[in-house]
């Protein structure tokens, strides 16, 4: 009985190594493909955000603002029209 304990707990441990492999080699795999599209993404200019005063803008980059859906009329962040009441958590 006691060599019949020993097979499980070795069958036990190399079960429990299987996620931990699998889950490092998706990880990698993972991380190379996001390499490859940075990589091949070909933009020169990755532009930068530059805070105005109440906006912030995307300054450069390899988008064309032509490309871009428009923005949508009226945000959370702004005051409601039928109460006046502002937003309790903007944050700026």
């Amino acid at each position: 009985m006691a060599r019949g304990n020993i097979g499980r707990v070795r069958a036990t441990r190399s079960a429990g190594m299987l996620p931990v492999v699998l889950a490092l080699t998706s990880a990698a795999l993972l991380t190379g493909a996001a390499v490859y599209t940075v990589d091949r993404a070909g933009c020169v200019d990755p532009g930068q955000y530059i805070r105005h005063d109440n906006h912030i803008e995307l300054v450069g980059g390899c988008v064309d603002g032509s490309e871009l859906p428009a923005a949508p009329q009226g945000t959370s962040h702004e005051a409601d029209a039928k109460t006046g009441a502002t937003p309790s958590n903007f944050r700026p």
